[in-house]
C-alpha cells in the first residue's frame, strides 16, 4: 500500500521525537491520577462549631446527634456569642450551631423551639451542601423527639408522604465516578489534536512538505498515513485510561465495550481532523501547540460539560458548547460507563459527532490538497 511508508515514517519521528512521546505516553496517566484524585466535589468532615447556651441534656444530644456523622464534624466549641466572627473568619469551622437558652424547656413542653445556623458562604459549593447537611440533621432529630412525645402518650403517627429515596449508577456519590469517565475526552482530544498539528507542521519546518508535493501521494493517502499511528498510540492509551479508572478509582464499565471502543474511535477522528485543520492554518511548531491547547484544553474543560454543567451558563456559552465534540462524546462515553444505554438513546450524539468528524477531515483534505498542489 502506498500509505505504509508514510506511516512508518510517522513511526520512526514520534520515537525521535520526545515532546510527542511525552503526550502520547505519560501524559494521559498523569492527567487521569491529577484530575482523579485532586478534582473532588464531595462535601464531607464539615467542620462544625456550637455555641449551646441551653447547657442541656437535650441540647448536647442535638449537637451528637449533628456531628456524629462523616458529613457533619465537631470542631469547635463557643462559650460566648462575641466569638462566632473570629471563629468563622479563622476559619475553624465553616458552620456555627446556636442553640439557645431554653432550647430543652420549649421542646418538652411541646413547642417548637428554634436555633441558629450559621454557614460560612465564601464557598457557594460547600455553603450550600453544609446547610442542607444541617437541615436534613435538624429535620431528623425533630422527627425522633416528636416520635418519643408520641409514644410516651401512647398515640401513633404516620407520614403522610414515605420517601424512599435510591440512587442509581453513582450510589456512593464518588466525584470520581463522574470525572474519570470524563477524562477520556479531555485526554484524548488533547493528545490528538497537538500530535497532529504538530505532525504536520513539522514538515512545513524541516521542509519535508516539498518532498510529499512531488510524490505520487493523493492528500488522502497522506492524511491517512499520518493518521494511523496516532489512532493507533490513542486507542492504547484509552485501554490504559480504562485500566487505570478500574484499578484506582472502581470504574467500571457496565456497557459494551465494542460500542464504548467505537465511540472512541470516532472521537479520535474528530480529534485528528480539528489537529490537521489547526496544521493547515499554522506554520510553526510553536504556533501550532498554542491554537491546539487553547481550541481543545480550555474548550473541553469549561464548555464541554466535562465539570461545569451547561444548562447553568449563558446561551452564548451553551451555543460554543454545542459545537464541540467532546460534549457529545462525554455524553456517549458517561451513559455507556455508567449506565449501560446502548446505541439508540445515544443515536444523536453519535451523529452530531459524526459530523463534526466529516466536516474537521473533508475541510483539512481540501486545504492539504491545496497546499500539495501549489
Amino acid at each position: 500500500m502506498t500509505i505504509l511508508p508514510i506511516v512508518r515514517k510517522e513511526f520512526r519521528q514520534i520515537r525521535r521525537d520526545k515532546r510527542a512521546l511525552g503526550i502520547l505516553i505519560f501524559l494521559p496517566g498523569f492527567l487521569l491520577i491529577l484530575v482523579g484524585y485532586a478534582l473532588n466535589f464531595d462535601v464531607k468532615h464539615v467542620g462544625v462549631a456550637v455555641l449551646d447556651e441551653d447547657r442541656t441534656p437535650e441540647s448536647r444530644r442535638l449537637a451528637e446527634g449533628l456531628t456524629n456523622s462523616e458529613y457533619l464534624e465537631y470542631t469547635w466549641s463557643i462559650r460566648d456569642r462575641s466569638e462566632v466572627d473570629a471563629v468563622l473568619d479563622g476559619a475553624q469551622a465553616r458552620v456555627v450551631l446556636i442553640i439557645p437558652r431554653g432550647f430543652s424547656h420549649t421542646l418538652l413542653s411541646g413547642s417548637t423551639a428554634t436555633v441558629q445556623v450559621l454557614v460560612d458562604g465564601s464557598n457557594p459549593n460547600s455553603a450550600s451542601i453544609s446547610a442542607a447537611y444541617m437541615l436534613i440533621g435538624i429535620r431528623d432529630y425533630s422527627s425522633r423527639i416528636l416520635t418519643e412525645w408520641m409514644d410516651r402518650r401512647g398515640m401513633e403517627i404516620a407520614l403522610p408522604v414515605d420517601i424512599r429515596p435510591r440512587l442509581w449508577f453513582n450510589p456512593e456519590l464518588k466525584t470520581a465516578k463522574f470525572l474519570v469517565p470524563g477524562v477520556f475526552g479531555l485526554i484524548l482530544l488533547l493528545s490528538t489534536v497537538i500530535s497532529t498539528s504538530l505532525s504536520v507542521v513539522r514538515e512545513k519546518e524541516l521542509g519535508t512538505m516539498e518532498q510529499l508535493k512531488t510524490s505520487p501521494l493523493h492528500a488522502y493517502e497522506i492524511i491517512i498515513g499520518k493518521a494511523l499511528p496516532y489512532v493507533g498510540i490513542a486507542l492504547v492509551a484509552a485501554t490504559i485510561i480504562l485500566l487505570m479508572g478500574w484499578g484506582l478509582f472502581d470504574v467500571t464499565v457496565r456497557g459494551s465495550l465494542l460500542l464504548l471502543y467505537g465511540a472512541i474511535l470516532l472521537f479520535l477522528l474528530a480529534g485528528l481532523g480539528q489537529g490537521l485543520l489547526i496544521s493547515a492554518v499554522a506554520q510553526t511548531q510553536q504556533v501550532a501547540f498554542f491554537l491546539s491547547v487553547f481550541s481543545s484544553l480550555l474548550p473541553t474543560f469549561l464548555l464541554s460539560g466535562f465539570v461545569f454543567p451547561l444548562k447553568s451558563m449563558p446561551w452564548l456559552l451553551q451555543g460554543i458548547g454545542a459545537i464541540l465534540p467532546t460534549k457529545y462524546f462525554l455524553i456517549i462515553v458517561r451513559s455507556i460507563i455508567l449506565k449501560d444505554v446502548g446505541f439508540w438513546p445515544l443515536w444523536p450524539e453519535f451523529l452530531a459527532l459524526g459530523l463534526f468528524t466529516l466536516a474537521t477531515v473533508t475541510i483539512s483534505s481540501i486545504r492539504l490538497h491545496r497546499d500539495l498542489s501549489s
